[in-house]
């Protein structure tokens, strides 16, 4: 998933969808995503983040199932205070199954692409 941003955003148009997020492994609350494509998420955040971290994060699908992927923060931008959360971040997806893929190609009414 090295292409550019701008080649992804052309390619897997970012969709508002109902799915939730939380950094994995922890208990933490489960947070609602801003929007989503299939090469990332952008999320609101109370933490800040160094561009480039590596997080593992957990996707709650809307059939009540949930999937582990590995991602970096790609951007970051600081929100006025009293926004809803301190951080708006970008996120680009760096190892996901290939099952899981395919899950959330189907909760975003994509086809994947044939190889």
């Amino acid at each position: 998933m090295e292409s550019t941003t701008e080649e992804n955003r052309r390619k897997y148009p970012r969709l508002n969808a109902p799915i939730l997020y939380r950094a994995a492994p922890f208990i933490s609350r489960r947070n609602p995503v801003m929007n989503i494509s299939l090469v990332g998420i952008r999320v609101y955040s109370d933490e800040e983040l160094n561009i480039g971290k590596r997080l593992e994060l957990e996707l709650f699908l809307p059939d009540n199932t949930s999937m582990v992927c590995t991602a970096r923060a790609v951007w970051q931008k600081p929100l006025p205070e009293g926004a809803v959360a301190k951080y708006e971040i970008g996120f680009e997806f760096l190892e996901i199954s290939p099952d899981d893929f395919q899950r959330l190609a189907k909760v975003l009414d994509f086809q994947a692409p044939v190889e």
